[in-house]
């Protein structure tokens, strides 16, 4: 699966990489090489980034579910008793 920016984020990224070489590394680099090194995270680091946004997402969410339940039941609790 290949990641795809809209051109002004992806403008975006390139500079920030172009930045973070100048800032950090006290290297200047071109587009090209900052956008190669991007393609290299977004392949290789992105996915792992992705997935476990995406596995924090879903335990959030199941938390967050199973208090419902909690909530609702507390509710015809509360209710039946009056």
């Amino acid at each position: 699966m290949t990641i795809k920016f809209e051109k002004e984020t992806e403008k975006y990224l390139i500079n920030s990489v172009k930045r973070y070489f100048a800032e950090e590394l006290d290297e200047q680099i071109g587009d090209l090489k900052a956008q190669r090194f991007l393609d290299f995270c977004l392949r290789e680091i992105g996915p792992r980034i992705y997935n476990q946004a995406i596995s924090d997402a879903r335990a959030y969410i199941l938390a967050k579910t199973s208090e419902l339940g909690d909530v609702r039941y507390e509710a015809c609790e509360l209710g039946s008793r009056l």
